[in-house]
């Protein structure tokens, strides 16, 4: 509600004496007058404003918000057609707000009235903000529909089919409402489906979070998960004013169902009620009851459609049947006999017996002519004749291979010279260069030798200087140092070392180990053990026993 001035103040009386020492008066002399500080003015005035107003609504139009400061704070003026007022909303409470300032936005602001010294001037400082009016809502809405519809959220190509039996299928809606029991019934009418219901609040502060959670975290179960992962996913609400169904029309709620892999279905509202996510949504039920037949089929319906389908399919095969039969016998009725199928072959047989006895004849003629040609030829090439050729060519080859052989053979030797001679070189040249290695070899391990017996005489004085220290500091550090100033060690009859009084008082007997050696003693109070002579003591002094009577106790001053 707008804020309304408060009624003027009548004349107010004289002011009493000791009224002038805290607020100053006209009446009073200006000589009398109290002085006050720029800081107390400024504390006094926040004081009085405060305590008068305490919280109020405001109405006005948001100018000069250039967007959240580099601290976090947000920083603008409300403002009508008459005055103007500076307005701030801390950093932990602009995270929490439904509604964000927008340059030009007609608001109603929640807030405190205060003063800011620092420019003398009073500000609101803002809990809460929400549009002033459906008209504001329906220009915001209008605003972000078109930024997204910018993007290509609404595109119809992103839309995915719905699947036509989804075996598991999720709900985001209130778990307290007439909506889920509505979708549930509809569902068992229909064709019963397993259904995961996401519990989430529908309207008001952090509701558009949880239904985008919601959404998201239906897509992110495994498929293989012990939680089974919906095949589709129903978004549903009741109806209701815009103020109540506007967690639908937050981005946080459209961008999570455009980027679900699992089709959606809304059903956000009545038939009337349009939201955002309706626009990004893979199809937009009316109300929950027709999201829930648009998921499923009718399973008495589907079980008739399936009945008439295997029947119509039992007399498309029986009706084939028949066909094939009935052209079979045509077939038959137009195939040939046996007979019939063996005359011509058995014909052409007869005719190639009759010609077989003159083709075998002409084939032997032929055949022995060929032989005869073969011993003719033979007859007039002898095999003796051919031999005799052969033997004096080979005669005149033997001579040239003779003086080729020894050609080859000098021509052989001279290169076995030669590689002697260069062998003779190269292993001579490799000596001088294996003695010259040699040499610098052994000079170099001369060197390393030196350094090394070097090397090892430091570490061996490092070492030696580590142990005298750490033998030092075992010295001091070892209980035997702290005998040899006057202490003992007390231990019990097992040989433990006591460390408090009360433990030394249970014992039965104590051995005391000092520098030069131990003693036995018994505790105040303890009975006297046993030292009949035996076996001595662990840790007891050699020698003679001292008596029971004369032996002293640890606790004896």
């Amino acid at each position: 509600m707008p804020l309304v001035p408060p009624p003027r103040p009548k004349a107010a009386p004289a002011p009493r004496p000791s009224d002038t020492a805290d607020v100053p008066s006209s009446s009073v002399l200006s000589g009398n007058q109290p002085e006050w500080s720029v800081g107390e003015l400024s504390a006094k005035l926040k004081q009085t404003l405060e305590d008068r107003f305490g919280h109020v609504r405001l109405r006005g139009e948001i100018s000069g918000f250039r967007g959240v400061h580099g601290s976090g704070h947000a920083y603008f003026a409300l403002k009508d057609g008459q005055a103007k007022i500076d307005a701030v909303v801390w950093k932990g409470v602009y995270g929490r707000l439904r509604q964000k300032p927008q340059e030009g936005l007609e608001v109603v602001a929640t807030g405190k009235i205060t003063t800011f010294p620092g420019k003398s001037s009073y500000q609101i400082v803002i809990d809460g903000l929400e549009p002033a009016g459906l008209g504001a809502w329906m220009a915001l809405l209008e605003e972000r529909r078109k930024k997204l519809a910018a993007e290509g959220l609404f595109l119809p190509e992103h839309r995915k089919p719905i699947p036509f039996l989804p075996r598991v299928v999720g709900v985001v809606t209130s778990p307290t409402g007439a909506v889920i029991r509505d979708i549930l019934h509809r569902l068992q009418d229909r064709f019963p489906r397993p259904v995961l219901v996401w519990p989430v609040r529908v309207q008001g502060e952090g509701a558009a979070e949880e239904v985008a959670a919601a959404i998201r975290g239906f897509n992110a179960l495994p498929a293989a998960g012990p939680i089974p992962r919906p095949d589709l996913l129903i978004v549903a609400r009741g109806g209701g004013s815009i103020e109540d169904l506007w967690a639908f029309n937050e981005e946080c709620v459209v961008r999570a169902a455009f980027e679900s892999a699992i089709p959606l279905i809304s059903a956000v509202g009545h038939e009337t009620d349009t939201t955002l996510i309706d626009h990004v949504s893979d199809r937009r039920a009316p109300t929950p009851t027709g999201a829930a037949e648009m998921a499923v089929p009718v399973r008495a319906e589907l079980v008739a459609l399936v009945a008439d389908l295997a029947a119509r399919g039992g007399g498309a095969v029986r009706r084939r049947i028949e066909r094939d039969r009935a052209d079979l016998r045509g077939l038959a009725r137009a195939m040939p006999g046996p007979d019939m199928l063996l005359a011509g072959k058995r014909q052409r047989l007869d005719l190639a017996e009759a010609r077989l006895a003159p083709a075998l004849a002409a084939g032997a003629a032929r055949h022995r002519a060929r032989l005869q040609a073969v011993l003719d030829r033979l007859a007039r090439h002898s095999p003796e004749l051919a031999l005799a050729q052969a033997r004096t060519r080979l005669a005149r080859v033997d001579d040239r291979a003779a003086r080729a052989l020894r050609v080859d053979l000098r021509r052989r030797q001279d290169g076995l010279a030669d590689l002697g001679r260069r062998l003779v070189l190269a292993r001579d040249s490799g000596l001088e260069r294996a003695r010259t290695l040699e040499a610098r070899r052994r000079d170099r391990l001369t060197g390393v030798v030196a350094r090394l017996v070097q090397a090892g005489r430091r570490d061996a004085e490092r070492r030696r200087a580590r142990l005298d220290a750490l033998a030092g500091l075992l010295g001091t550090l070892s209980y035997r140092a702290v005998l040899d100033r006057g202490f003992a060690l007390v231990r019990d009859p097992e040989g433990r070392p006591l460390r408090h009084a009360q433990e030394a008082a249970a014992a039965a007997l104590l051995s005391l180990q000092f520098a030069d050696g131990s003693v036995e003693a018994v505790p105040s109070g303890a009975p006297a053990p046993d030292l009949s002579p035996g076996k001595p003591k662990r840790g007891a002094p050699r020698g003679p026993k001292p008596t029971p009577a004369k032996q002293g106790t640890l606790f004896e001053i």
